[in-house]
């Protein structure tokens, strides 16, 4: 007896949760990532990650954004204020409002 096995196919699509531009310092050689997080981004899409490097986050813009460290109280971005992320420290935002625009620093 013949049975057809139909085959299902998943496919799990992943967009990043934010817009990013790589610049360059003027004549330095230094480049920075300028990230842009909506205020459209849905609360789901912020979720803890790490990431392979350690980076100098600098806060561009953004109204109550709060940045998680692993094992800390979320801490409030401050507009004008740098912020370490440790290679491969869990971490994640908390949504707040207007845009949240930062530059980051690879270290």
């Amino acid at each position: 007896m013949d049975t057809d096995r139909g085959q299902i196919t998943t496919m799990k699509v992943t967009t990043k949760p934010y817009s990013e531009e790589v610049i360059e310092q003027h004549g330095t050689g230094v480049k920075f990532i300028i990230r842009t997080f909506t205020d459209s981004v849905e609360e789901d899409e912020l979720v803890w990650h790490r990431d392979r490097e350690s980076r100098l986050v600098h806060v561009l813009s953004g109204t109550n954004w709060k940045l998680q460290l692993d094992d800390k109280l979320p801490e409030v971005l401050n507009m004008g204020m740098t912020y370490r992320i440790p290679k491969m420290g869990y971490h994640r935002l908390l949504k707040g409002q207007n845009n949240l625009v930062l530059r980051i620093q690879i270290t």
